[in-house]
Order: structure tokens, then sequence, then C-alpha cells
């Protein structure tokens, strides 16, 4: 059995989850290629020294400056090896594990916790049930982020590049990347929430200001991002969204749903700040406040500017 990484760069950087994604594979048995597509060769050697990685490709094109779902599928499609293909679960890579599965004729498995004996365990319904599934040849597998532990260094992978930068329908299908783009929940240390207690997206306005003095990211509940076309599915943490473990995770106005508990509950540290003093993100806190947004933000936003500066 081959298992084929597709790993996710940052900044030119091979993203922290490929370690991970590299142990989802260890688990499925078998040799690991990990493919890099990226605007240059410079994660190459970070993959490389991962332990139990054979093979490192590096897929070299215009398109890879910026996601679309299309052009990335078609340039690594070209180059992948055959075998399982596995990626992040994050919503770009299931996007683009999904159109690879198309093309391919492959069964996928999204959102993976564990793997144990062949056997791949998914959260459905919001998180309220598990459904567990065996597979009977090649498929595409996205792992969520933070639950399998990273492989260690200290591999020394053969690494090779292929250029598609010549590829014009890799280069036609860039776009401007988005401009002053706000840290991942994902990666974030801190991490200052809101639900549908803020009332509106324009809201949103105020955990950014403070954002800002923490250097935190922004996150949201899925009844934000359902409720509201400003907030983009990308903040929202839960079980259907992003799994976090930030050291600070600030929840505001959001009640504590099962499923965005199932999210975050493994902060270090939690404060919900709620005006319904039975709300069940309660129960999870290490600190609490029980007011509205707009009494508590503005002060916390002042202190913390004072203590910080």
């Amino acid at each position: 059995m081959s298992n084929v990484i597709i790993a996710e760069t940052k900044n030119g950087q091979l993203h922290p989850s490929t370690a991970e994604l590299v142990t989802a594979a260890n688990s499925l048995g078998g040799g690991i290629t990990i493919v890099i597509p990226a605007t240059s060769d410079s994660a190459s050697a970070t993959a490389s020294s991962i332990m139990g990685v054979d093979k490192v490709i590096t897929v070299i094109a215009d398109c890879f400056s910026s996601y679309d779902a299309s052009s990335w599928a078609a340039a690594i499609d070209a180059v992948a090896p055959a075998g399982n293909l596995i990626l992040t679960a994050s919503n770009d890579s299931k996007d683009l594990g999904a159109r690879i599965a198309a093309r391919r004729g492959m069964p996928i498995v999204q959102n993976v916790i564990s793997i144990n004996n062949g056997e791949l365990t998914s959260p459905v319904y919001s998180g309220k049930a598990l459904v567990t599934v065996s597979l009977n040849g090649n498929a595409v597998v996205t792992i969520r982020a933070n639950t399998f532990a990273a492989a260690d260094e200290g591999g020394s992978a053969v690494s090779s590049v292929v250029n598609q930068s010549a590829d014009v329908g890799c280069a036609v299908r860039e776009m401007i990347a988005k401009a002053n783009a706000r840290l991942d929940v994902s990666e974030a240390n801190i991490i200052i929430s809101g639900g549908r207690g803020m009332g509106g997206p324009e809201n949103f306005a105020q955990l950014e200001s403070i954002a800002d003095v923490l250097g935190a990211a922004v996150g949201a509940s899925r009844a934000a991002v359902d409720a509201w076309d400003g907030i983009g599915h990308g903040m929202q943490v839960g079980q259907t969204g992003k799994t976090v473990n930030p050291n600070l995770y600030i929840a505001v106005g959001i009640s504590g749903a099962i499923q965005h508990l199932a999210g975050m509950r493994s902060s270090k540290y939690i404060v919900a700040i709620n005006k319904d003093a039975e709300a069940p993100i309660f129960q999870h806190a290490d600190y609490g406040i029980v007011a509205t947004w707009e009494e508590v933000l503005p002060s916390l936003k002042a202190e913390l500017e004072s203590l910080l500066n």
C-alpha cells in the first residue's frame, strides 16, 4: 500500500499539520510520499526530515500562489503517484481532495479523527455520532487537525522537483491573494470567537479590535456562520468546523452547543462572556462574565491595552 500526502504550505514553509498527516499515514501502513504544491522548493527540506517519509515531490507552478480548486486538482493529479491520498481537513484541502477523488474515481472519507487497524472514524450529525468505515482499496482521506500526534524529525527522504510553471492552464487561474488575511484559528495560541449573541456580522469588528491587541485569531460559532454571510466558514470552530487547542479561548455571545464545545474544549484556559447565566458554555469556562458584549468588550479592550502597553 502506498500513501501520498498532499501537504499545505504557508509563506513558503511547510505547514505543521504535515507531520500529523505522516502519523495518520503510518496508521494505514505502507510507504509515504509527500507532494508539496508550491511556487518554490523552500519547504522540501523540512518535509524530507520528517521520520517515516520515503519520498518528497515538490510541484512548482504559478497557480499555487493562491488557491484555485480546478487548477490545483489538475496540476496535482498529473504528478501524485497512485495510492491513498491524505490531506488536512481544512476547507481548501477538503475541497481539493474531493476534486481529485472525482478525477480518479476514488471514494473519499472526510474529517477523520482516528485510524485503528485499517478502520477510519469520523464525526457525523454535528459530532453527535461517529461513523467508522473500512477501506477496501485506495481512497482520499482528510484528517482533522490536532487529532494525531506529529511525527518526529530525523528522516532523510529522497526529494525531487517537478516544475509546471510553463503550464498556461495553471497560470491563467491565479487569483489576487486576499489582503490583510488574519491568522487562522487552527494555528493561533489565542482565539476570540463570537456567536449569534453578537447580534450581527458588523459587530465582529469589536472582536477584531481586541484580536489586534492580543495578536489573536477571530473565530465564530456554527450558528453565526450559518446566520450571516459576512462570517466565513474558515472562521468556524467546532465539530463541523476547525478543532483548536489555544492557550486562551474567549467565547463571546456563544451559548456552548455540544458541536462547538467539541472543537475547543481542550483549550488551556476558557473565558466565557454571555448575558445568559444558564448558557452551557459557563460549565466549561475557567472564568465567566454574565453580561452583554456591549458592556464587556470596550472595558476589556481598554484594560488589555493598558496592561500590554
